[in-house]
């Protein structure tokens, strides 16, 4: 598919590291349609006003960044394996060149796409994103890449298109984690579109002004910085529209832990500890981690995403 120029306009979760039969086991209890803790109903969509200029604030910020070899070695990808170090310590064994995406669903223009072709023309923004895991840990990476709404609105999605699923790779050769099925692979993720569409939503080909290494996604990867970093798909393959809010891996596999919005809310703890905290990466005098701050709501974004959930109920739709 050729498209046209545009106009202008963490810690492991231990059941999972100790004692992937039982989770397994979990996963076989549930129920085949289960989309969430809060049942099939899906929220109305505010109809929020975005402010351009509060937008281009958050794409910045004055906390100093994490050292890029703690960022590139203390990843959660368990393509790759569970614990954190394992990912860089892996071969390099994911060819990433050529890549392709398949974007279809809800749209005008499906198709198989290059990656190469999937970008043409669209100006690489150099943003630098506070990242919130749900472990409790949070590190402040420089991204490189594309706003995800520029790259969505060439393939037309149509009105029936309320979400945005992704899908990543899932080749054992390649990735030698996907041989132990810890998840259902191949890993998913979603958002409501209107999510998808919002400018701080990037996708992300590289970090640290180079293109991403291995373990954090490449050569493409979801990143939403008001979102757990679950919600940040790697290596992605797939783009779909569609009208259903989409079935996800973690909200699947422990739907009462890992909700489908995973917005940063400190007031909502995980059922195995508090999220009123965070521990961010710092990397200095050979301690990883700084003392604990406060996790802000939206992860310090709410001036520029919180009219997106205007009138929804946080504590149900976490």
């Amino acid at each position: 598919m050729r498209l046209p120029p545009e106009p202008v306009d963490a810690i492991t979760p231990e059941p999972v590291y100790r004692d992937r039969r039982r989770l397994l086991a979990g996963l076989a209890s549930l129920p085949a349609l289960a989309l969430s803790a809060c049942g099939r109903a899906e929220p109305a969509m505010p109809q929020a006003r975005i402010d351009p200029a509060r937008v281009r604030a958050g794409f910045a910020t004055d906390e100093p960044p994490t050292r890029e070899a703690d960022a590139t070695s203390y990843n959660n990808f368990y393509e790759f394996g569970t614990g954190k170090a394992d990912p860089a310590r892996a071969p390099r064994t994911l060819r990433t060149a050529p890549w392709s995406v398949a974007v279809g669903g809800h749209c005008a223009r499906p198709g198989l796409v290059p990656l190469e072709t999937l970008l043409q023309g669209l100006a690489v923004q150099e943003r630098i994103y506070r990242m919130r895991c749900v472990e409790g840990w949070s590190m402040v990476i420089p991204w490189r890449g594309v706003p995800l709404g520029e790259v969505l609105r060439r393939f037309e999605p149509t009105a029936q298109a309320k979400y945005v699923a992704f899908t990543s790779l899932a080749d054992p050769v390649q990735m030698p984690g996907v041989r132990v099925p810890v998840l259902d692979w191949p890993y998913r993720e979603g958002l409501r579109i209107d999510e998808a569409m919002h400018p701080l939503t990037l996708l992300a080909t590289g970090m640290y002004g180079k293109p991403l290494p291995q373990q954090n996604g490449a050569p493409l990867r979801l990143v939403v910085p008001w979102k757990y970093g679950f919600k940040g798909i790697k290596s992605i393959v797939a783009i779909d529209f569609v009208e259903r809010m989409p079935r996800t891996s973690w909200n699947r596999a422990q739907p009462s832990e890992y909700g489908f919005f995973a917005n940063v809310n400190p007031a909502v703890d995980h059922p195995r500890w508090s999220q009123k905290t965070e521990r961010r990466i710092a990397g200095n005098g050979g301690n990883l981690f700084a003392e604990r701050i406060p996790t802000r709501p939206f992860n310090g974004y709410a001036d520029q995403v919180a009219a997106l959930y205007a009138g929804m109920d946080l504590r149900r739709w976490y």
